[in-house]
């Protein structure tokens, strides 16, 4: 459930264009009309803004605004323009070949999209930078978290929400004999399983597991591997499960201890505002006793804050 607000009476994008335009011009960058104008719109209006702008100004608006905003606030509105495919494209690029390699973020992505969402970003990543995305993570990415990656962006996974009873046994027993029973860990069994099985079958054998094996499937993952593998497998799980919830202990991190880690932040709230922000939400307040809301104003400053506090909505 999307958290954007727009305005009750919309303006035209070619009126958005020119209120745009207008807070570029002279010294320095109006950010705050910037802010206010772009938060507020839906995919479909910033792709029209962009369109307009490019026609009347004969300039392509990303360009504008990269030599125009700095910092966190940049890094934020750059996201938010583009369009989800493109959007998972340029973060998994950024985070496997950027100037710091960031295999979580990569992660984070990869294995949190449906399998649609991976094979629509999988064409935009060959067509925006030239490489197929499994070029990439066989180059930055090793051992079991390599395998457990390159299965799940190239596997088709079902998306329903039926599930086969026997087969949900059976591979609860898999893991439990490719795991906690034996002395070492198999993991092969859990990457096949892992990449090959829809959510709602994942979601059944992690219940199915506890039942049987009176531990959880996923303190099972966290006992048995480490490392990116690790974050990995328990991803795909906790977003089989519940990814609102997934999201929420990954912005409670982000944000917890000295220092804000603003990739994450950034990331997750720009991707998510119009998937599922509003349940992260209420995933957030349930389990930290806060709002959302009130954890990012307390950790951001600036244009920075106002925008992001502008993609999640009222504070309630």
């Amino acid at each position: 459930m999307s958290t954007v607000t727009v305005p009750p009476v919309m303006t035209s994008p070619r009126d958005d264009a020119i209120q745009l335009y207008r807070a570029f011009k002279g010294l320095g960058c109006d950010t705050a009309a910037v802010v206010h104008i772009l938060a507020h719109r839906d995919i479909t209006q910033r792709g029209l803004i962009q369109q307009e702008y490019r026609a009347m100004y004969s300039e392509d608006l990303v360009k504008r605004l990269t030599s125009e905003l700095r910092g966190d606030v940049e890094r934020a509105v750059l996201l938010w323009i583009q369009d989800p495919a493109g959007r998972d494209a340029s973060l998994v690029r950024k985070a496997l070949s950027g100037d710091v390699i960031d295999p979580k973020g990569a992660t984070e992505v990869i294995c949190s999209r449906t399998p649609s969402q991976i094979q629509h970003f999988k064409q935009v990543y060959f067509a925006k930078f030239g490489v197929y995305l499994e070029q990439d993570i066989e180059f930055q990415t090793f051992g079991d978290h390599k395998k457990l990656l390159l299965a799940y962006v190239s596997v088709p996974r079902y998306e329903g929400p039926e599930v086969d009873r026997a087969v949900v046994e059976k591979d609860a027993k898999a893991l439990y004999k490719a795991g906690e029973k034996r002395l070492g860990t198999d993991e092969n069994i859990f990457i096949r399983i892992f990449s090959e099985k829809s959510r709602a079958h994942l979601a059944a054998v992690s219940t199915a597991y506890h039942s049987v094996y009176s531990n959880s499937l996923e303190k099972a993952v966290k006992s048995e591997t480490s490392g990116d593998f690790e974050f990995a497998l328990v991803t795909i799980l906790q977003c089989a499960e519940n990814p609102a919830k997934y999201f929420a202990k990954r912005l409670h991190k982000a944000m917890k201890g000295m220092g804000t880690d603003d990739r994450t932040l950034t990331r997750i709230i720009v991707s998510r505002a119009e998937i599922d922000l509003q349940y992260i939400k209420q995933e957030y307040r349930k389990k930290y006793g806060k709002t959302l809301n009130d954890a990012v104003h307390s950790e951001t400053s600036g244009h920075y804050r106002a925008f992001l506090l502008a993609l999640l909505g009222p504070n309630h």
